[in-house]
């Protein structure tokens, strides 16, 4: 069967950087699962894999633009100092804060300041270039 619209999807996957450092993998564990077409993977990967059958291989490279996106700059919001944890206090360190929904969001700080901590709101992999090598293990019918 060819993953088209609304096909169940299993493959496996590894993602690299730029660099070809991994940043993630399945290879050896559990399948990843989706349903074609619903959102569920970044967009330029769903794209990607249109059109291959069960037991397909193939390399993609995802643009920012059609992965976790570019880096935002109002994504960078300054927080008094005082209201981030003492231990946060060093730039890298991942912090959870509460968004106005009141669901956690992360982030991580990008500048510590002499009154003020600089929160990155981007997710980690903004602004990145996507390499996975994928594996096409089953594709079904919805």
């Amino acid at each position: 069967m060819t993953i088209t619209e609304g096909s169940v999807v299993s493959f496996e996957y590894t993602l690299t950087d730029d660099a070809g450092n991994t940043i993630d993998t399945n290879v050896g564990g559990n399948p990843l699962e989706y349903t074609h077409g619903s959102g569920q993977i970044v967009i330029g990967l769903e794209k990607e894999l249109e059109g291959l059958n069960k037991g397909d291989s193939k390399k993609v490279t995802v643009s920012p633009e059609e992965g976790y996106g570019v880096v935002e700059p109002k994504a960078f919001i300054d927080v008094p100092k005082e209201k981030v944890p003492t231990e946060a206090h060093n730039v890298g360190n991942a912090i959870q804060a509460v968004g106005q929904d009141g669901q956690p969001i992360m982030a991580v700080v990008s500048e510590v300041k002499e009154d003020a901590i600089t929160l990155d709101f981007n997710h980690p992999l903004a602004g990145k270039n996507l390499h996975f090598d994928v594996k096409i293990i089953d594709v079904a019918a919805a």
